[in-house]
């Protein structure tokens, strides 16, 4: 067939509904134009296409890496309409032009999380497609660009309102995505080239906006909440509750962080970014019972984090409590509906691992500090006793338990704990001694027979002295300072069981 007055192209990596489109196209009598494997399918389907290299004289060439990089391509996308130089050179050297380019990238985002070797990666990153997509972009007075396929349907009904024609408003926001989408995509190019080559000196940081927050940090702040595309807190689901605001998801995301690090049931209540109370149990229920009377106090009005779904027992538990909001992996039908009683409750759905190995960031003034994550995780065997009195089996499994809560506690973090859940926490102070006096204050008479977690060494007995005259019985802490003796000496005459992890927790 000749080409027609009107002209689409398309070129889709995953061609899933895009014979749909094509036979929309050609209802309206637009031509189309698709690439080979999109123009194969197509064809099959009973399509009346052109392809690609019937316009440009070329076949595609070197394996698929050479097709649409032509002037009788971008000639057709970049092509101004009202300029009499740009129509008379289309019409000088054949040009036809293209109205609407549908286009789907090479997979590379999904290549390079799956671990493909170098050059699997390397042949993933698309280059035809992109710069299509920002001919087009650029061009969008006249052309219509799609660039994801979840604007299949919203393409179909400009078509069906415009008989054929697409608004400029649709083509301005269509627009605007095509360019958010090739960013994104530059951007997970350059940090994989960076991390491959270990000595990178460029840092991309590129995020696509989900929702505005109900403010940030405090209502005279505004905030909203980015997604790099890689799941977690950033894609989680709303299922009720108010608009989230910038705390909610701050505590949200530390509640999960220290909720995945068990792997029984566990609940985590976190204020201010700190858990006011941990637990673990074979039984969710009973982990956010343990949870809620580690501080009860601190409880009310504090965020939930629970690394299993949430049952109809636990949330008439949580019902009881005034919480601002719960996350977990999902939520039972019956859960649901007892909770939906508290309008105002934000649900979070926060589905799959919440476990990232992404780069940890912190804004400073006129730039950001880059780290590994936090991952490492230390088991019984790496323990290494340092008093006479060993820990009992129990006593090891609660300072586990302790350790694990304390790396997810602002530093200075002393972590009082007994049966893995939390009895008293110490955290963000400026003194070790400061942080356990907090702690066994708040355990009270719970102290008595417990064990304690220090994120760090303690520099001094004082911290130690603290500990053990309310009643905690063993110790678990990194080691390595200069006193490390002196502690031990003092740890020996309260007759504590005390262990090193040889590693710390500092959080800030």
């Amino acid at each position: 067939m000749s080409a027609a007055p009107r002209l689409a192209l398309l070129s889709a990596f995953d061609k899933s509904g895009i014979a749909d489109l094509a036979r929309a196209f050609l209802s309206y009598e637009i031509g189309v134009m698709a690439t080979g494997g999109t123009a194969a399918l197509l064809e099959e389907e009973g399509c009346d296409i052109l392809s690609v290299e019937s316009l440009t004289g070329f076949p595609e060439m070197m394996a698929g890496r050479v097709k649409t990089l032509h002037p009788k391509i971008h000639g057709g996308i970049l092509a101004r309409r009202s300029e009499k130089e740009d129509q008379e050179a289309m019409r000088r050297h054949h040009i036809p032009a293209i109205d609407f380019v549908i286009v789907d990238f090479y997979p590379f985002e999904e290549a390079a999380r799956a671990g493909a070797s170098f050059a699997d990666c390397l042949e993933r990153i698309d280059i035809g497609a992109p710069a299509m997509a920002r001919g087009a972009a650029k061009n969008h007075a006249s052309v219509t660009v799609i660039t994801e396929r979840e604007d299949y349907p919203r393409l179909l009904e400009e078509l069906a309102l415009g008989e054929g024609r697409t608004s400029p408003d649709f083509r301005r926001a269509m627009a605007a995505k095509a360019f958010r989408r090739t960013s994104l995509y530059d951007s997970a190019i350059a940090d994989w080239l960076a991390a491959e080559g270990a000595k990178g000196r460029l840092f991309r940081l590129s995020g696509e906006k989900r929702f505005s927050l109900r403010y940030g940090e405090n209502p005279h702040q505004k905030a909203a909440l980015y997604s790099f595309g890689r799941g977690g807190l950033a894609e989680a689901r709303q299922i009720q509750g108010k608009i989230l605001s910038y705390n909610n998801l701050a505590d949200a995301d530390a509640g999960l962080a220290l909720a995945e690090e068990f792997s029984e049931p566990a609940a985590v209540i976190i204020k201010h970014a700190n858990p006011s109370g941990a637990a673990e149990k074979s039984v969710l229920a009973d982990a956010y019972e343990g949870a809620r009377l580690s501080d009860p106090v601190s409880a009310f009005g504090g965020i939930v984090a629970l690394n299993r779904p949430l049952d109809a027992r636990t949330a008439a538990r949580i019902a009881e409590l005034f919480t601002e909001l719960v996350a977990a992996p999902s939520f039972a039908p019956e859960a649901l509906r007892l909770l939906a009683k508290k309008s105002s409750l934000r649900l979070l759905e926060v589905s799959g691992s919440f476990r990232d190995d992404s780069p940890s960031l912190h804004a400073v003034s006129g730039g950001f500090l880059v780290q590994d994550p936090d991952l490492l995780r230390v088991e019984e065997e790496a323990l290494r006793p340092a008093t006479k009195r060993r820990p009992s089996k129990n006593q090891i499994r609660d300072c586990l338990f302790a350790w694990r809560v304390a790396k997810h506690v602002k530093s200075n973090a002393i972590v009082v704990a007994r049966d893995r859940m939390t009895v008293g926490v110490g955290a963000g102070q400026m003194s070790r001694v400061d942080s356990a006096r907090i702690a066994v204050r708040k355990a009270g008479a719970r102290a008595e027979g417990a064990v304690a977690a220090s994120d760090a060494f303690f520099p001094f007995a004082d911290g130690l002295e603290i500990l053990a005259e309310a009643g905690v019985r063993a110790i678990i802490q990194p080691g390595g300072s200069r006193r490390d003796e002196e502690v031990i000496e003092a740890a020996e005459k309260h007759d504590l069981a005390m262990v090193f992890t040889g590693a710390r927790h500092f959080k800030h």
